[in-house]
């Protein structure tokens, strides 16, 4: 039987499902997408036989298929899946409404992030409307020595795991103002602490400045981080603080809502 004739229809369950799940991985570390011939060359499946399962993850909603170009990306519904992974509360369905104001109240693009592994991951987005757009899609991972929800989630974690995050991803200089030295970077994150908020100057995209905050579960320990994005010119001298009040306020609201009560100061 010729290779266009070994359908998944014939192979055994296990081997159809080890492939779309190979699939989904390899999909999902490819910001700009895979085509059907790119992924079967990738992983060494047959045409047909990645055909059909990447019709049935689109039609299932976990991959979605760009018109133009032919390239399948990751679809919203694969983050049904990462529920359980969380938190005993979901973070995402607690933050919703609070990033929707937040969002209506600057007008900018507000983003949801979490830790894993050594990434800085958007877990949910929400984006006014206009004309000016943020690069950005949930799922997408960041690094998190050159991201403001990067910055604020490795602020708040252990010492060895930031050197071990760092051992492991690097330190890309991704603009002229990106930070690149550990001893740097250290540095920045005690300022991180102190002020309660990250800044991103440029530093991952050029005339991007956001802005992240963290936000702590009802152990006190990290849990997300919450982020504004914008055009250099929309968040500038003028606008900065009225943004921060904003969002710091929205990750206190957030943090509160999932348990976490924050120390009280003893003396002045």
């Amino acid at each position: 039987m010729t290779e266009s004739g070994m359908s998944s229809n014939h192979e055994s369950p296990s081997v159809a499902v080890e492939r779309a799940l190979a699939m989904l991985e390899a999909v999902a570390q490819e910001p700009e997408g895979l085509s059907n011939a790119e992924i079967s060359r990738k992983l060494q499946i047959p045409k047909s036989s990645a055909s059909y399962i990447l019709r049935t993850l689109e039609t299932q909603g976990y991959l979605n298929r760009d018109g133009d170009s032919g390239k399948y990306r990751v679809g919203l519904k694969i983050l049904s899946l990462s529920r359980g992974a969380l938190s005993g509360i979901d973070v995402r369905e607690v933050a919703l409404p609070i990033m929707r104001h937040l969002m209506e109240k600057t007008n900018l693009t507000c983003h949801l992030a979490i830790l894993d592994g050594p990434d800085a991951v958007y877990i949910e987005k929400v984006e006014p409307q206009g004309f000016i757009r943020m690069d950005t899609w949930v799922g997408r991972r960041m690094r998190v020595h050159a991201t403001s929800v990067g910055k604020a989630l490795a602020a708040h974690i252990p010492q060895d795991r930031l050197e071990k995050i760092l051992s492991e991803r690097g330190m890309e200089k991704r603009t002229p103002k990106t930070i690149t030295t550990a001893s740097r970077l250290l540095k920045e994150l005690e300022k991180v602490r102190a002020q309660g908020y990250a800044v991103d100057d440029e530093e991952n995209n050029i005339g991007a400045r956001c802005l992240g905050a963290p936000v702590f579960n009802q152990q006190g320990e990290i849990e997300a981080s919450l982020g504004l994005s914008g055009t250099i010119n929309q968040v500038n001298a003028q606008t900065m603080p009225r943004i921060l009040e904003a969002l710091k306020d929205a990750a206190r609201h957030i943090s509160m809502q999932l348990g976490y009560r924050a120390p009280r100061r003893v003396g002045v």
